[in-house]
């Protein structure tokens, strides 16, 4: 692969420096040159598929847009595919075409001539197409129907309640066969479906699986009621949970390794229901943290408002928002971009989802009495630049942050609330004097995660004018509207949505604001401020992401609340 460097530094796409970064990036992770290139944004996958298109002579083509007939990809073994990121994509006569990510590779065509006994054509398309490719026509997951019936064929499990089973029991079933293969497929399909949580549950005639994709639940399969007991201890053994104890709600964690240089981890939670342990897995997936700020869907405004805040030398951000509205991620690049030799982190989080080089982060242990109270008063004897606390959830937590805000620390933290300015009543709520709050309060940001429109079969459709007024547009902005949305296609398994997008509410805290909040204002009254003072709303972010053509009306409409 060091023609492609060598090439790229020669058309200038690249610097030598950053070249030496990626050859040195993609010998410590094993990656393939371009796959590094593209992954530290130093080159664009589309560029990269051009220039060697341009430089051999050879057509280009986009992966996505093609349906491979299985015979052709029976071709070509899955190792072959990998180890030289190639893929078959069609054939006519005695001539086989085949997607490449290097094309000069010559001992490559040669392997898959002498494999194939065809005549090889190659074609250029990027790494992570092929490997999409690979991972979506090699792999096409499991048959859970046919798992199904291979387990009530082959496990006979007496119809006992939970309650008589004892703990050998429970490890037997836990052990068998089967029930190892139903569980080990139920995480990895998660994983090749980009599901960000499992829910398993259990109802008194009846055993549900569903996937959270793109925060929206969708059911799976429903297994075997009788396989309840097993498939919960399974679960529990693969997270180093007590399977004995079936009473008290429990956490752990488990680490699947994928191929030979990923990991993923399952935060695992196990609560006690009416009729049986419910279990709810939340996909940690490292690779997939976004932490560049550009990216995360704020507008150039409210961003450089984010920016400005977080740069400060001291004082309080808040993020707010619901579980599961992106909230982590957010912190996390603000972190990111904090991060530096010469200043001084410490975190404490309920979990620590990701850990962060550089970062001093600390679990929460409330068992032992280590809150984050506790781990706040012990952090200012740390001698921190920055804080962040999971969660300001009380008065003690949400003093001692104000103090640390006011004796020269930037403390970064989040709170559950529906929208911004009532982030600020909330705090009032807890007891915090509004004299603090309105000095030690920078900015509070509130976010919420639409669904994006799927760029594969996002196509322009109808108006309907009664919507978009009730959503607050006005009859111009109406009429020059177009909208889109997803037709469907195998790429988004036919919803019409892939990935989500940010919706922000960035509010500084003005002199305004804090001058309304001393007065004992309302959060209404605070709300209004922050419009007149030109800050968007959720709503208002939602309708410039329509606008966009990123989201629909129905998704802006399930996140947001009317202003």
């Amino acid at each position: 692969m060091s023609r492609l460097g060598e090439l790229l530094v020669r058309e200038n796409m690249i610097s030598l420096q950053q070249l030496e970064e990626a050859q040195a990036e993609a010998k410590r992770t094993g990656r393939r040159l371009g796959a590094t290139l593209s992954q530290l944004g130093y080159v664009e996958d589309q560029a990269l598929t051009e220039l060697l298109a341009k430089q051999y002579s050879l057509p280009s083509i986009d992966l996505a847009d093609f349906d491979i007939d299985p015979d052709v990809i029976s071709l070509v073994p899955k190792h072959e595919a990998q180890k030289h990121m190639v893929i078959p994509v069609n054939r006519a006569g005695g001539t086989l075409i085949v997607a490449m990510s290097d094309p000069s590779n010559i001992y490559a065509i040669d392997e898959l001539k002498f494999l194939t006994q065809y005549h090889i054509e190659p074609v250029v398309a990027s790494e992570s197409a092929i490997d999409d490719a690979i991972g979506r026509y090699y792999d096409k997951g499991p048959n859970f129907d046919e798992m199904l019936g291979a387990l009530d064929e082959e496990v006979d499990y007496k119809a006992q309640e939970e309650a008589d089973l004892n703990v050998v029991d429970l490890e037997n079933q836990a052990g068998e066969a089967p029930v190892v293969k139903l569980c080990n497929a139920m995480l990895l399909q998660a994983i090749k479906k980009g599901a960000s949580d499992i829910h398993v549950e259990p109802y008194e005639r009846s055993l549900r699986v569903r996937y959270r994709i793109d925060g929206i639940l969708h059911e799976e399969m429903q297994p075997p009621l009788k396989l309840r007991a097993a498939i919960t201890s399974r679960l529990k053994i693969m997270a180093s949970l007590d399977i004995a104890e079936r009473r008290l709600p429990q956490d752990g964690r488990i680490k699947l390794k994928i191929g030979k240089d990923k990991e993923m981890d399952f935060r695992v939670s196990v609560l006690p229901s009416l009729f049986g342990e419910k279990v709810v897995m939340r996909l940690l997936d490292k690779s997939n943290l976004q932490l560049d700020m550009t990216r995360l869907g704020f507008e150039e405004k409210p961003l450089e408002d984010f920016q400005d805040a977080i740069k400060k030398p001291y004082g309080m951000v808040l993020v707010t928002g619901p579980t599961g509205s992106g909230k982590t991620t957010t912190l996390y690049s603000a972190l990111s971009e904090l991060n530096s030799p010469d200043t001084n982190i410490n975190t404490a989080e309920d979990p620590v989802e990701f850990n962060l080089h550089g970062i001093n982060q600390v679990q929460m242990h409330e068992d032992i009495g280590l809150n984050f109270a506790t781990a706040l008063r012990s952090f200012l004897r740390q001698d921190p630049d920055t804080i962040m606390v999971g969660e300001v959830r009380d008065f003690e937590t949400a003093e001692i942050a104000v103090k640390a805000a006011l004796t020269g620390h930037l403390v970064l933290s989040t709170l559950h609330t529906n929208d911004a300015p009532s982030t600020v009543s909330r705090l009032l709520n807890m007891g915090v004097e509004p004299f603090l709050v309105t000095a030690s309060l920078n900015l509070v940001l509130a976010q919420r995660l639409a669904r994006r429109i799927c760029a594969e079969c996002k196509e322009p459709v109808e108006k309907h004018p009664e919507v978009l007024r009730r959503m607050g547009m006005s009859e111009d902005v109406i009429a020059s509207a177009t909208l889109y949305a997803g037709r469907g296609c195998r790429v988004c398994n036919q919803m019409g949505y892939k990935g989500r997008v940010a919706l922000y509410e960035v509010m500084p805290f003005t002199d305004d604001l804090k001058e309304l909040v001393l007065q004992g204002a309302s959060a209404a009254e605070l709300k209004a401020e922050m419009i007149r003072g030109g800050v968007s709303s959720l709503r208002l972010a939602g309708i410039n992401k329509i606008l966009e053509g990123v989201t629909t009306p129905e998704e802006v409409l399930r996140t947001t609340v009317e202003d």
